[in-house]
């Protein structure tokens, strides 16, 4: 019996196997590459995620963004100048404004959108005061 043959079919087999086995390392060789590579991002962002937490806290608070109307930023002056709370009616004063019911009310009403923005704090009904 001649086993040349079978000994060429295996020879066959095992260079495809080989081929196989030489590819598999080859792409082995490239994940592990591309997992350094995340694992070293990944390292990075929570050293950033650290870095920014960490400064958090050093960062001027951001003013918020108040409604267009002039009588705003002087109402948030009119509480940077004083220690305790004020009624709407003290605004009023304060602003030159007659003390007419609807300039009471009007001021009332930006003194709760102020608190709605979290710049002030309704400590009483009707008695706001600056958020510390």
């Amino acid at each position: 019996m001649n086993i040349q043959p079978l000994l060429d079919a295996l020879g066959i087999q095992e260079n495809a196997a080989q081929a196989l086995a030489d590819d598999l390392r080859t792409q082995i060789h490239e994940l592990q590459g591309r997992l350094r590579e995340a694992e070293t991002h990944l390292e990075d962002l929570a050293i950033t995620r650290k870095t920014v937490t960490g400064l958090a806290d050093r960062l001027p608070a951001v003013p918020p963004d108040l409604p267009e109307h002039p009588d705003y930023p002087r109402i948030l002056a009119v509480f940077n100048h004083t220690t305790g709370p004020l009624r709407a009616r003290d605004v009023c004063e304060a602003l030159d404004h007659e003390l007419l019911p609807k300039n009471i009310e009007g001021t009332r009403a930006k003194l709760k959108r102020l608190v709605k923005l979290d710049v002030l704090t309704e400590a009483d009904t009707g008695s706001f005061a600056r958020k510390q």
